[in-house]
């Protein structure tokens, strides 16, 4: 059901978003650090929705549909945010847009092969990748200018965002090739599979015989 805690804590990344837009558009220190806890705090959620649908087995189609959309929309958003407001170097750039294409590659994958009825399982890697961008994004939303609030401003954080962002990257490449792969396996055994024969025609009903007439 939709208001199941899983898919309330699925819908509640959805609902972050404008927050963390209009966070992210201020450009002041507090709004950069709090746009930063908006998106960790939203990231943290798609460990515990999981988590809690198989623990009280309340695991539906719905939050299977919904819960790699909301996080792809999170993503999305926080990568065009961190690139659209300058907090990407031209280097940078290059490693997002690397990861938006690989999202917009499982979607399909995913898309296609739900109509096989094959699911697509996450691997170990893939929940690598997952951890460095999510820490990456929220890094880089954070940026240099939220760091003296915490009395960190030594700390160069939107390089290392940069640097968890091209590790996220070169994870993305490896974990969407196999993901891909899989998916042409299957797609090329859909291809082999031989059409199933029609069903069989039924016969016309027979008229019922007529009784003889003993004279």
């Amino acid at each position: 059901m939709p208001t199941d805690l899983p898919n309330l804590l699925t819908l509640s990344r959805i609902a972050a978003i404008p927050l963390l837009v209009v966070l992210a558009a201020l450009r002041e220190p507090w709004s950069d650090l709090a746009a930063c806890a908006v998106f960790s705090a939203a990231a943290i959620t798609d460990y515990f929705d999981g988590k809690l649908a198989r623990s009280r087995q309340q695991i539906s189609d719905f939050g299977r549909m919904l819960d790699p959309i909301a996080d792809k929309l999170l993503v999305g958003a926080a990568l065009m945010l961190v690139a659209g407001t300058g907090r990407l170097s031209d280097f940078g750039l290059y490693p997002a847009i690397v990861i938006l294409l690989r999202e917009i590659l499982v979607s399909g994958l995913r898309e296609y092969l739900a109509g096989l009825r094959i699911g697509l399982p996450v691997t170990n890697l893939a929940k690598w990748k997952t951890g460095f961008q999510m820490g990456a994004l929220g890094a880089l939303l954070a940026g240099d200018s939220a760091a003296p609030i915490l009395h960190l401003g030594w700390l160069p954080v939107s390089l290392i965002g940069e640097v968890m962002l091209a590790a996220a990257a070169i994870l993305t490449l490896v974990t969407g090739w196999d993901y891909l792969q899989a998916g042409l396996r299957h797609v090329s055994r859909a291809g082999a599979a031989p059409p199933a024969p029609p069903p069989p025609a039924h016969p016309a009903p027979r008229p019922p015989a007529e009784t003889p007439v003993r004279s």
